[in-house]
């Protein structure tokens, strides 16, 4: 019974081992993102195979977020059927998925299959059990406010599932904060100015302001980054502004207090 014990508790140090970084991430599948900048920080691309969260800190916000995770969702599944699992409470307040919509942003609807799960406890539990099918590409989580079930030790689960398996997943958080997790990557998104376009040309490509604010296995950065849908790739816009560095003695949520003039005296 002792031996048994040892050896189970050798097993769950070897994990949490794997999960904190600590294997030869040179032997880690990265799969691009196509911006050059954003792939070199992450040294070569996003890792498939495990967990990465992406924040939309505010509902208006939500669409930008959305989009987002469906391209870093496209890109993880390598053509293979991507799993959706949606909350109710999401498509109340922000509105419900358009299979076209992500059909001119490239997907294929017919290798999508979405979920609309009562609560964020479903859908957890929907999540869990499609991390554990290696025929799935990547499952998105798109979950609303703070979900107090998704904690450390459920983000372990979820990491390890995902390293089990192969399938990647992505989480999307809809006006909620970051909290202590595994995840691989986590990005903040917002929408991005888009450039001025001719007067015939009524849609653009759409522009994102997407901030890695965690990076297991290197440094963080922002970006402002246009999907190319007929590639399915995020590229540099030529037309962006520089964006400002986040304060290194704030928390990138935290927001910015402006500064007081003080009247002098000639």
């Amino acid at each position: 019974m002792i031996g048994a014990r040892t050896d189970t508790l050798a097993r769950l140090r070897g994990s949490i081992e794997r999960i904190e970084g600590h294997e030869d991430t040179t032997r880690l599948d990265r799969v691009a993102l196509g911006h050059a900048e954003a792939d070199e920080v992450l040294q070569g691309g996003l890792i498939s195979g495990t967990l990465h969260e992406v924040f939309a800190l505010e509902t208006r916000q939500v669409g930008a977020a959305t989009g987002f995770v469906a391209g870093i969702a496209q890109r993880l599944s390598k053509s293979k059927p991507l799993l959706w699992i949606r909350q109710d409470f999401v498509a109340r307040e922000a509105g419900g998925l358009s299979m076209s919509g992500l059909n001119e942003l490239g997907l294929d609807p017919r290798r999508i299959v979405l979920v609309q799960a009562a609560d964020h406890e479903m859908a957890l539990r929907v999540g869990a059990d499609a991390l554990a099918c290696d025929a799935l590409g990547a499952v998105v989580l798109d979950l609303w406010g703070e979900v107090r079930a998704f904690d450390l030790v459920a983000s372990r689960k979820y990491t390890l599932a995902a390293q089990n398996s192969g399938v990647s997943c992505v989480m999307l958080r809809t006006s909620a904060l970051p909290i202590v997790s595994t995840a691989e990557t986590r990005w903040v998104v917002q929408a991005a100015r888009s450039p001025p376009t001719a007067p015939w040309e009524a849609w653009g490509a759409p522009i994102l302001d997407t901030q890695l604010v965690r990076n297991r296995h290197g440094q963080t950065g922002r970006w402002i980054m246009e999907w190319k849908c007929d590639e399915c790739l995020f590229r540099e816009t030529a037309h962006s502004q520089p964006v400002a560095a986040a304060p290194a003695d704030r928390p990138h949520q935290a927001p910015a207090r402006p500064q007081r003039r003080v009247a002098r005296r000639a």
